[in-house]
């Protein structure tokens, strides 16, 4: 890949991973537009790779009070908000897990194409935007509790469909569970950590198991954008969240729905 390609594609990783306008939807004006081959399985990983870590580092301090607090929920019993916002990632975690892993065959075969990606792009676009305008918007993310978790977790599970958006249906779900926006937007990134750390590892396995050619430079170079711009794009989300609210992102999603559609029929 040539240095440009590197820097587009995972400019569009750090990006559209956590912001709520669809990665899939992105990653294939590339290729229809412009033509470009498929990355590989070891930019795919280093690209993920890249995304994780922003997120941790991003919610270090949360990330580690959960740690500590779900070690002492399971040795003394004792639960704290952190340990029950842990347990609840977890439990939000294994609905898409348990639905990637026993339908990835069939979204691979008959979900990936461009107008099914352009379709779910608006769809979801415009309940985001519906979920938006009814919000009650008066739980933190620690009041998310053990059944909106699992709610939160199928919700996830639907952004196996591509051009659905993992960022986008979850703030969705929260926010129509009464979630404010920034809570919403919290608790859908913490959900984020276990299901890219399970990709990262599917890709590590496949990638092991493969022969595939690895171009060090552009995996690095490929990394560190996708880190640089994810965890910016993590800081200006959150800060201009409560000021701007869904509505630009629901636009821009009518907008790109569109665009694929024309590129698609041309």
């Amino acid at each position: 890949m040539s240095i440009l390609e590197v820097v587009v594609l995972a400019l569009i990783q750090g990006l559209t991973e956590f912001l709520p306008i669809s990665s899939s939807a992105h990653l294939i004006l590339p290729s229809v537009l412009l033509g470009w081959q498929d990355q590989g399985l070891a930019f795919d990983l280093m690209l993920n790779i890249g995304t994780l870590s922003a997120v941790l580092i991003y919610f270090y301090r949360e990330v580690s009070n959960m740690s500590v607090a779900w070690v002492d929920s399971v040795k003394n019993k004792k639960h704290s908000q952190d340990s029950k916002l842990a347990w609840w990632i977890i439990w939000s975690t294994i609905p898409a897990a348990a639905i990637g892993f026993l339908g990835k065959d069939y979204i691979e075969v008959y979900l990936r194409s461009g107008y099914v990606i352009a379709i779910t792009t608006v769809v979801f676009g415009l309940l985001l935007w519906w979920a938006d305008v009814k919000a009650t918007q008066v739980k933190t993310e620690y009041q998310t509790g053990l059944k909106g978790a699992i709610i939160l977790g199928f919700a996830q599970a639907l952004a196996l469909i591509p051009g659905t958006s993992r960022s986008g249906i979850t703030i969705t779900a929260a926010l129509m569970l009464g979630l404010t926006r920034n809570a919403a937007a919290r608790f859908s990134f913490l959900m984020s950590i276990p299901i890219i750390a399970m990709a990262s590892g599917y890709d590590l396995l496949k990638f092991v198991l493969s022969d595939e050619y690895v171009d060090w430079p552009s995996l690095v170079l490929g990394a560190g954008v996708s880190f640089i711009s994810a965890i910016l794009c993590i800081h200006v989300f959150l800060i201009l969240l409560n000021k701007v609210g869904m509505l630009p992102f629901v636009i821009y999603r009518l907008l790109l729905g569109a665009a694929l559609f024309y590129v698609l029929a041309s």
